[in-house]
């Protein structure tokens, strides 16, 4: 990763202070929208200095919020102090453009704002490059001046091509740029495949969780396989996806993932550039749909996160929905959760009702593992097959 490049990237935690704003376009849910609004740009490390909101029908062509309420932000500019304005909704380049000579300050739209913590969060090498290459793709779509650095680096005079201008010379870098990272992601998906393949033969049974960002999944990840993976209350924690094997007697091993969490109106960016780490999602036996069953949009999640799943090509997969932190939970009426379960019409286990904190309810989620698992092998995928049943020792036993 280019080491002057690393400045650019950090757009949103450079400044202490931001004015938020949050327009409301008659969602249902506009009160949690802006909640978990504010919960981003907390974790992106901006203190909230105002928060302009108000109702619109329509986005403003140029100024998305209007020409009035872009005033209204100037003012809590100048009063706050504040060197960045944050916009809770996707801008057009024109948009962000017209509002950086209105107001006076930088302006990042929401999709800025989510690539810009998946930087700062991100540990490993292949989570490093998928970020930077979903930055790239949605800075190409910027009409703005600023890759001269990738010129610089590569010697400057005699790179331009005739008649091209700087914006060209930059493009075409950062085109290239483009092209040799997702040539490195492609290699190391190749290197993914063969490790799946790997697993594959040795029949084993493979789950994945999937969920809301801050639903608790690595909570529940580490309280399933005695991993010590970060887990905090904060959005996207975890962005690497990492696999363990538990032992379960009677069903043999399972390999379970954690996975990047989900959120509405995730950037297609960054999707695309994460589609390699989703395949674990694709190729699993089994999902495990975490929620945060204390969440009030807890419904709207569900449908949030299903809607990734049907992007990645992975709504076919099996899923059980683990209603997590029924601890701080309740339903309606204001009765509290209770660990257990539910079945379907075919007598499947569906919904489990568990805390992932208190390992309330993880006896269930364990009846649930086995019962699945068992359906796998009943249907011939872990049939007697030696490599199923090896490696006892690596596995963890944790129920």
């Amino acid at each position: 990763m280019l080491d002057s490049y690393e400045s650019s990237r950090r757009t949103a935690s450079v400044a202490d202070a931001a004015v938020l704003v949050a327009l409301d376009f008659g969602e249902r849910d506009h009160d949690d929208a802006v909640a978990e609004f504010r919960l981003l740009c907390s974790s992106a490390g901006l203190k909230e200095a105002a928060l302009v909101s108000g109702k619109r029908n329509r986005p403003d062509p140029a100024y998305y919020a209007g020409s009035g309420k872009a005033k209204e932000i100037a003012a809590a500019v100048a009063d706050s102090g504040a060197e960045v304005v944050v916009f809770n909704h996707i801008l057009s380049p024109a948009q962000q453009r017209n509002l950086e000579g209105e107001l006076k300050a930088r302006v990042i739209d929401r999709t800025t704002l989510i690539l810009d913590i998946f930087a700062q969060r991100a540990q490993s090498h292949e989570g490093k490059i998928q970020v930077e290459l979903a930055q790239l793709r949605h800075l190409a779509t910027r009409l703005v001046r600023g890759w001269t650095h990738l010129e610089r680096q590569k010697g400057g005079i005699g790179l331009r091509g005739p008649g091209e201008t700087q914006l060209e010379t930059d493009r075409r870098l950062l085109g290239k740029r483009v092209k040799i990272l997702s040539e490195k992601l492609d290699k190391l998906q190749r290197q993914r495949e063969v490790q799946r393949r790997s697993r594959t033969r040795g029949r084993v049974f493979s789950v994945s969780l999937v969920g809301y960002t801050n639903a608790g999944k690595s909570t529940l990840f580490n309280s399933l396989t005695k991993a010590e993976t970060y887990a905090a209350d904060q959005l996207f924690a975890t962005l690497d996806t990492t696999s363990r094997k538990i032992y379960l007697p009677e069903a043999g091993n399972v390999v379970v993932s954690d996975t990047v969490g989900f959120i509405r109106d995730l950037p297609h960016t960054l999707v695309a550039a994460f589609r390699a780490t989703l395949e674990e999602t694709i190729h699993a036996d089994l999902l495990l749909h975490v929620v945060d069953s204390a969440s009030p949009a807890r419904l709207e999640q569900i449908e949030q996160v299903n809607g990734v799943l049907k992007e990645i090509g992975a709504d076919a997969v099996p899923q059980v929905l683990i209603w997590n932190k029924i601890d701080l939970a309740t339903g309606e009426g204001g009765a509290r959760f209770s660990p257990g379960v539910e079945r379907d019409e075919y007598d499947k286990i569906s919904r489990v009702y568990l805390s992932a904190r208190t390992r309330e309810g993880m006896d269930f989620l364990r009846q649930a593992l086995v019962e699945h698992a068992a359906a796998f092998a009943a249907a011939g995928a872990n049939a007697q097959d030696p490599a199923a049943d090896v490696d006892h020792a690596s596995a963890v036993s944790v129920f």
